[in-house]
């Protein structure tokens, strides 16, 4: 009882610690006293929206990995190759480049000649954007090429797995107009490769 007591306060306290800091970046609250924090005022809009939200996903998971994805599951008779082709071609539709795929299952399976859940990651990059992030930031960088993962659960259920992209867009200083849209356009495109691909909607 009093470890289910213990585990409840610490839940409570993240949260209103995260409220706190959406009460600051919302209301300035404080913020002319405490240096450190001065750049809060320059956040995007979203940032408290996409703070929250994040929490809210770590606190029911407890899994801060969860808690910075997206992620669909596959509708039930589409096999990993049928999705693949889908996001192939959806890319393709949006002119976004495919850069490179990793299949890990395949690589982890002839390591250790024992059979693996299926696990793939595909790479996909507009050249032009990734160029403008990084002349924005250098630490962009580690966020490119856009990754999707295709993967099978421990109960054999196809999903697909993403970076939430609002952290990088809303997450800090709002970015400059022509990258702000670019950038969403970017999210944009994502999505649509990873929901067809998940329905297999050519």
């Amino acid at each position: 009882m009093f470890k289910l007591l213990w585990n409840l306060l610490a839940l409570t306290g993240l949260a209103v610690v995260a409220g706190l800091i959406w009460l600051m970046v919302s209301y300035d609250f404080g913020l002319q006293n405490m240096k450190d924090l001065g750049n809060l005022k320059s956040f995007d809009p979203k940032a408290a929206e996409v703070y929250m939200d994040m929490t809210k996903s770590l606190l029911a998971t407890g899994n801060a990995a969860e808690a910075t994805v997206w992620k669909f599951p596959v509708e039930e008779g589409l096999g990993w190759e049928e999705v693949e082709e889908t996001m192939r071609f959806v890319a393709n539709e949006h002119n976004i480049k495919n850069v490179g795929e990793l299949p890990l299952s395949e690589q982890v399976a002839n390591m250790t000649g024992k059979e693996q859940r299926f696990l793939k990651i595909y790479m996909f990059c507009n050249p032009l954007t990734a160029d403008m992030m990084f002349e924005y930031s250098a630490a962009f960088s580690a966020y490119l090429p856009c990754r999707i993962s295709l993967i099978e659960d421990a109960e054999g259920k196809l999903w697909i797995y993403t970076l939430n992209m609002d952290m990088m867009i809303h997450g800090g200083s709002k970015l400059p107009e022509e990258l702000y849209e670019e950038a969403n356009a970017v999210k944009d495109i994502m999505l649509d490769i990873m929901k067809r691909g998940a329905a297999g909607d050519f």
